[in-house]
């Protein structure tokens, strides 16, 4: 048998004979996922596969004989005219993505493909749609729109914040390597409070996770030994414009305490209490067993005390400070409209 002869023989087995044709494609039309329909110039439906059935809603005896405006929600009328003007015209009209109504009354976002029908004359004497149901589609691409602009916000607060952190550090710093060291620690605070709020790109839907007081102070907290501090009472959500502010001050009060107070000390202890109202949030900061002091050496001074005064002023905050040997009660009372 010759090259040729066995191109033929392949050839053969691959497709179907003629009269198998029109079977053959019309099994491949009721199989596919998308929308499969035809209709007459006039807009009246011909042909209604099990993808339509599937994405509409509507039993293929349903939509036969029926207008196709029947899953065309009103605000969207003015399309359809439009449509058949082009396919009368010879146009095929490719991914138009718009909006169709579900026999249950939801709208679903779909993309359509529509091409004139011809007769064996080549008279054009209807038109094929294929429907694509691409609402899926366009949630992603709203949640990653959303998720952008909220990044973009973030990263914007974020660099005014650090810029904030040198001007004023730059004014109580002893030396640039003091300046660096401060600036780093409180950068390094922001992120990690940042950390709790940012999503998972491996999951659906991508949103901005919710923070938690307890999140953020846990956060905070990390790098000292986790036997030395603990959290106790109620927890509230905080909004994530205040994330930033919350972080910053809790680093402070966090380092004085591992500067000079009980984190300093392998036997020092950190209770942190919280107590929830409907306007008002009590959060209570007691340092135990940590080295004596007669005089209130953690108090902050410097970038310290400037960075918790605006801060304080800023969110409404009352900060309240009573010394005692070894120890050191810190209350803090918030608005609780201040940190949403």
């Amino acid at each position: 048998m010759s090259l040729g002869d066995r191109e033929k023989r392949a050839t053969a087995q691959l497709v179907p004979p003629a009269y198998d044709a029109a079977a053959f494609l019309a099994a491949i039309i009721e199989s596919s996922d998308d929308a499969i329909v035809s209709k007459s110039l006039s807009g009246i439906v011909m042909t209604w596969n099990k993808g339509a059935e599937r994405i509409f809603g509507y039993a293929a005896d349903e939509a036969i004989g029926k207008p196709i405006t029947l899953v065309i929600p009103e605000n969207r009328l003015d399309e359809e005219p439009a449509i058949l003007s082009r396919i009368q015209a010879g146009e095929r009209v490719d991914h138009f993505e718009t909006v169709r109504r579900r026999k249950d009354g939801k709208l679903i976002d779909i993309s359509l493909t529509i091409s004139p029908i011809r007769d064996g004359s080549g008279e054009i004497i209807g038109a094929s749609k294929i429907a694509r149901d691409i609402s899926e589609r366009k949630r992603a691409a709203e949640r990653r729109e959303l998720l952008l602009r909220e990044m973009h916000h973030r990263v914007k607060n974020l660099f005014a914040i650090i810029s904030s952190i040198i001007t004023l550090g730059a004014r109580t710093a002893a030396t640039p390597g003091d300046l660096a060291a401060r600036t780093n620690e409180r950068v390094m605070a922001l992120a990690r409070a940042h950390e709790i709020t940012l999503p998972s790109l491996t999951e659906q839907p991508v949103e901005v996770q919710p923070a938690t007081l307890s999140q953020l102070l846990s956060n905070i907290l990390a790098p000292y030994d986790n036997r030395q501090w603990a959290l106790h009472g109620e927890d509230v959500e905080v909004g994530l414009e205040k994330i930033s502010t919350l972080a910053l001050l809790f680093h402070e009060l966090a380092t004085n305490a591992a500067k000079y107070g009980a984190l300093s000390v392998n036997e020092g202890t950190l209770e942190i209490a919280t107590a929830i109202s409907p306007d008002t949030i009590e959060l209570v900061w007691v340092e135990a067993n940590g080295p004596p002091t007669t005089e209130p050496n953690q108090a902050p001074s410097g970038f310290g005390r400037i960075l918790e005064q605006r801060i304080a002023r800023s969110l409404g905050i009352d900060i309240q400070r009573s010394w005692m040997p070894g120890g050191l009660s810190i209350r803090l009372l918030l608005p609780r409209l201040a940190i949403m």
